[in-house]
């Protein structure tokens, strides 16, 4: 049995690191009375809250918190028409909080995502970790056995060629959870009381042309280098699937970071997640997912990015053709997903002109 930290009595932190640089984006339909457990941590931050469903409902945000939010009504009236883009009913909706952000970094986290525990008892720092791990190279063309050797104990093995050592620059870093696992409905299923117990204190660089399952509760990313490839699709409400939203960005990322040369990686922090949710809703919003991957994830193993395509922006409209063209034939969905690729983009450089943005990465 594994229970939430106790961060009653932690001092709110004076000093935090990028604290100017860094927003935090939540997406919800509820009170957000999870930020008490987490004020020692994140109260110094901005909040870049997103409310799904009914736009007239009042969120709850816990005092002395600084936030901005966003419901529907704002989502229509900033974007206009080019709003279709963003998912409704659906946390595919927290990637609004990442267009409209002018902020280097970004972290995202889930309402029900609770302050972990690490082995000592001691409370985790999740967007610490997060910050710590983005502020160091990863290493996507040899891996080494010794995990991330920019971590203190540890270093590059015997035979890593010193020509690597200097490795590329963080694009993602993808945290974990404890208690509940972020399993699918069938797995959900025949494994009702599984907990995960298991804190493996390792960071890992994702080699490159491997893809991974991205989930989107744990989350943090450099903007400026990857921001207008975290689109999470067209989920939730009026659409044929849902619970794919994380795992669609997931797969445009890393396509894109291997071509562009930036690292993803995987592992520490943790989160201690509180709520299964219901695998029979669950199934119903993953059923055609379910079927799709078998056909997606081969697509996106054998993407082949241009060598015109310099930007992130370039590499995603390069994408979206692709979607349109190969995976169309799978489902009518695909060109639909595919179009709404493209408003994205153009949404984004709306609210983030290329002029005036930061530089993306490039090869």
């Amino acid at each position: 049995m594994v229970d939430p930290a106790n961060t009653v009595g932690i001092p709110v932190n004076p000093t935090p690191l990028l604290r100017d640089e860094l927003d935090i984006v939540i997406p919800t339909i509820r009170n957000l009375d999870f930020l008490e457990m987490w004020r020692p941590f994140l109260q110094p931050y901005h909040l870049i809250i997103v409310q799904d469903g009914d736009p007239t409902k009042k969120i709850h945000v816990p005092e002395g918190y600084d936030y901005e939010l966003y419901n529907r009504n704002d989502i229509n009236r900033i974007l206009g028409p080019k709003a279709s883009c963003i998912s409704f009913k659906d946390s595919a909706c927290r990637c609004f909080g990442y267009m409209v952000s002018k902020k280097k970094y970004i972290f995202t986290i889930d309402d029900d995502c609770f302050v972990a525990k690490d082995p000592s008892g001691k409370a985790v720092n999740a967007l610490e970790q997060h910050i710590k791990n983005l502020l160091c190279p990863s290493t996507p063309l040899f891996f080494n056995t010794l995990y991330d050797p920019y971590r203190e104990g540890a270093d590059f093995v015997r035979g890593y060629p010193f020509s690597l050592r200097e490795g590329v620059s963080t694009a993602v870093s993808h945290g974990l959870w404890l208690n509940i696992p972020d399993y699918d409905a069938p797995t959900q299923l025949v494994k009702p009381k599984e907990r995960n117990a298991r804190y493996v204190d390792a960071v890992m660089t994702i080699p490159k042309g491997t893809l991974f399952p991205m989930c989107g509760m744990n989350l943090a990313f450099d903007r400026d280098l990857i921001g207008p490839a975290m689109y999470f699709g067209l989920m939730g409400d009026g659409q044929p699937i849902g619970r794919y939203d994380d795992m669609w960005a997931g797969w445009c990322i890393k396509v894109i970071c291997d071509h562009l040369g930036l690292g993803v990686k995987t592992g520490l922090p943790y989160i201690y997640h509180s709520k299964a949710s219901n695998p029979f809703v669950n199934l119903k919003k993953e059923y055609k997912g379910i079927f799709w991957q078998e056909d997606i994830i081969p697509f996106f193993q054998n993407v082949k990015l241009s060598k015109e395509a310099t930007t992130v922006q370039e590499c995603y409209i390069e994408l979206s053709k692709m979607v349109k063209e190969k995976l169309s034939s799978l489902d009518p969905y695909f060109d639909k997903l595919a179009d709404a690729m493209v408003t994205w983009i153009e949404a984004w450089d709306e609210l983030n002109p290329p002029a005036a943005a930061a530089t993306n990465g490039k090869a």
